[in-house]
């Protein structure tokens, strides 16, 4: 219920024939960037702080611009550049990106696409990605000390400087092949058909840890999108002998080009696809394949859930945590309604709702067979009149909320985020199970959610997660890398007070402490020893106490997704690192001492961890 931003989407056209050959098709020279409106707007749920459009035109003559961007902040940022570059020269390469920051930095500086410019069309580069690096100070010194002064310290500026260079020294190389050519534009002709975009990435590439797709074009033509070698963030791809087309998601493809899910492929980790100058397209091993490890939050909450896999995959979640929530009810399902909150739950809560009619239909037989030739048609029809109730409870507010102040006045405010529909729950009798796609910070639980349930009077409010217990930070680019915004850390910390165990907190500090200027890949997760003094279900009954309101006199129960069920959900996107503490990457183990180091001196200074 704690909204989560993620970084970011992104999308990619490439049109393979000249634009007359659309225009003559099509009806129009806006070809391609019709298709680029419609993948970012059906990704505008992956970023709404700001979006951005790079295009290059093959077709222009010298003095006219070739490669340019456009920019935008705010929720109208998508409709605002594609106003702008309609005024444009139109061209045979779009590249756009949807913008959600994790890292606090905000501004149009800081929405990509990134530019680098130059006079020669070839050394002209624009990049975006969805991508967060957990190496930023050793790429930061790994650029510096190849003689360069960056001026930055952002991934992305970083990236776009490290890139560049890179496409610098390959058009020097190519320059010292073409040299004896006998005039110029025979040079530039050779340079820019030249170009192997691969001796850019495999130079670049082994420097990035984190989770990224990477995109890029040059003013001279080329185009390439890059994968990590985790496959931790998603890149899908359509190519035929029109068009080629990338983007975060798939089902955004299919309805943008009206294909099947069949037609589009997923680019491999390590692997880059790229596309020359002259519209040939390839598939490039860059880095070697490591375990994959997609990101199990794609499918639980940020991909659109249009997908057909995803769609199945959310009610399988929604299927798992059946059992455990009807025994929070003590198998009381008569007297229980099922709702969920917020609407990206919607698809685990049929799933949820479909594993307890199962359940239902069970008890139905069992009956059934009981009273056998005994049974009247009274009883029968008792019996199979029994049905799980389920409800739409809360609708959320929409407008109310982006009139939330800070202040005093904030909680009671956003007390008022969802309205509830009254009626639907017998006050005092009924249970109350509502189903969630994940429990972050906890915050939005205590100040809103349980606050506006808890006026419908249940006998018992139920939250259910589709998702496991969030107890790590992530770092590779969704907004939650300090521990104590946890809800999972903030209980396991208060259980370890409870058990007077206190010394642990810097029994782990002094080890984190201990690895930190060892490489990366030797150092370990010592933060999990702090969670495995208690069981997941002591953890849920007292993270349902850290959100309940003092003033709240309701029975509050939480279940969360086992990982277990998780792995079975989503079999395929095995990434988990904030649930299990498995970091995919040497960076994410790094990453981690770090925040625990800041949490444990933050809690010294301000008195705490006596």
């Amino acid at each position: 219920m704690d909204e989560l931003k993620h970084e970011c989407g992104i999308a990619m056209v490439r049109l393979r024939k000249p634009l007359q050959f659309y225009t003559e098709k099509y009806g129009t020279s806006s070809y391609g960037l019709d298709k680029m409106y419609l993948l970012m707007e059906k990704q505008r749920n992956r970023g709404q702080e700001g979006a951005g459009i790079a295009c290059v035109s093959l077709t222009a003559e010298i003095g006219e611009d070739y490669m340019f961007r456009e920019r935008a902040e705010g929720a109208g940022a998508i409709q605002e550049i594609f106003s702008a570059i309609q005024r444009q020269p139109k061209g045979e390469i779009y590249m756009g990106h949807l913008r959600y920051s994790t890292t606090g930095r905000s501004g149009l500086s800081y929405v990509h696409p990134f530019m680098r410019r130059s006079n020669f069309r070839s050394r002209n580069l624009a990049v975006c990605g969805n991508f967060n690096l957990t190496n930023i100070d050793q790429l930061f010194r790994h650029i510096a000390d190849s003689g360069q002064h960056p001026r930055q310290g952002a991934d992305t500026f970083l990236i776009l400087e490290q890139l560049g260079h890179r496409l610098d020294m390959e058009t020097e190389r190519l320059y010292a092949k073409a040299k004896n050519l006998q005039d110029s534009y025979s040079i530039t002709a050779y340079i820019e058909n030249k170009i192997k975009i691969e001796n850019i990435l495999s130079l670049s590439a082994p420097y990035w840890d984190g989770g990224y797709v990477m995109c890029g074009i040059t003013g001279s033509g080329e185009s390439f999108l890059i994968r990590d070698p985790w496959g931790i963030r998603p890149a899908f791809c359509y190519i035929d002998d029109e068009i080629v087309v990338c983007a975060s998601e798939r089902p955004v493809i299919q309805t943008a080009m009206n294909i099947n899910a069949t037609d589009i492929k997923e680019i491999e980790p390590g692997c880059a696809l790229i596309v020359s100058k002259d519209g040939s397209v390839r598939i490039s091993r860059i880095l070697t394949p490591q375990e994959k490890r997609a990101c199990s939050f794609e499918r639980i909450y940020f991909s659109r859930g249009g997908d057909a896999d995803i769609y199945l995959e959310r009610k399988a979640l929604g299927q798992n945590v059946a059992a455990d929530a009807i025994k929070a009810v003590d198998g009381d399902i008569e007297n229980t309604v099922v709702s969920f909150i917020p609407n990206t739950a919607e698809v685990a809560f049929y799933g949820l709702v479909e594993a307890m009619n199962e359940h239902l239909n069970t008890i139905k037989a069992r009956k059934i067979s009981s009273l056998g030739s005994q049974m009247s048609h009274e009883d029968l029809e008792k019996i199979l009149s029994a049905h799980i109730r389920s409800e739409k409870v809360a609708i959320k507010d929409v407008k109310l909320r982006t009139f939330i102040s800070e202040g005093a006045g904030r909680d009671d405010l956003a007390a008022h985020v969802y309205d509830v529909t009254y009626g639907t729950v017998k006050a005092g009798k009924d249970n109350l199970i509502v189903i969630d796609d994940s429990i972050v910070r906890g915050t939005t639980l205590k100040q809103s959610v349980v606050r506006i349930l808890s006026r419908l009077h249940p006998k018992r409010l139920v939250i259910v997660s589709s998702a496991p217990q969030i107890r790590y930070p992530d770092f590779y680019g969704i907004d939650m890398s300090t521990l104590d915004s946890l809800i999972a850390f903030r209980a396991a910390v208060e259980l370890t007070k409870e058990a007077g165990n206190e010394k642990i907190f810097t029994d782990v500090y002094e080890k984190c402490v201990a690895q930190e200027n060892l490489p990366a890949s030797e150092q370990k997760n010592y933060v999990s020893e702090i969670y495995n003094q208690f069981t997941a279900d002591e953890i849920s009954r007292k993270i349902a106490k850290l959100i309940t309101p003092q003033d709240i006199d309701i029975d509050i129960r939480i279940v969360f997704q086992s990982l277990e069920g998780l792995r079975s959900a989503c079999p395929n996107h095995t990434g988990d690192w904030y649930f299990s503490g498995l970091y995919p990457t040497p960076g994410g183990v790094r990453m981690l001492g770090k925040a625990y180091m800041a949490y444990y001196r933050a809690e010294k200074t301000n008195g705490g961890h006596a």
